[in-house]
């Protein structure tokens, strides 16, 4: 019943920067970690980023490292995905999702429980 609300998406120029936020509400938040995922129009869900809550141990696909960095603030449940050097292909829908049981591959949508409404990205060349 936790929901998730992301936040700062936006239209940017490649080479640009963008923060986005996602909050967790519903209740006392508990969770063994907060992931990012996009797609794109005729694309599948793809993964983004990851981060466990305790640990903040972080996970990133390979075709945003170095360029994004993901984060956490425990006191106001909220994740946080700075997102640099920004390409066209960064352009899509970014969702934020939580893992409600350690169970499942970060890497995988399919290990989230509940997801954001999506925040939309685009990234001009």
């Amino acid at each position: 019943q936790v929901q998730v609300v992301e936040s700062g998406g936006g239209l940017v120029q490649a080479g640009g920067s963008l923060r986005l936020s996602c909050a967790a509400s519903g209740g006392s938040y508990t969770t063994y970690g907060l992931g990012w995922f996009r797609q794109a129009p005729g694309k599948e869900r793809e993964f983004v980023a990851a981060i466990t809550w305790s640990g903040g141990i972080t996970y990133y696909a390979d075709s945003v490292k170095g360029r994004f960095t993901i984060s956490r603030d425990n006191a106001k449940n909220t994740v946080y995905l700075q997102m640099n050097s920004l390409k066209s292909e960064d352009t899509a829908v970014y969702y934020c999702a939580g893992r409600a049981i350690n169970r499942g591959s970060y890497y995988s949508s399919s290990a989230y429980s509940y997801w954001g409404q999506g925040t939309q990205v685009t990234v001009s060349s």
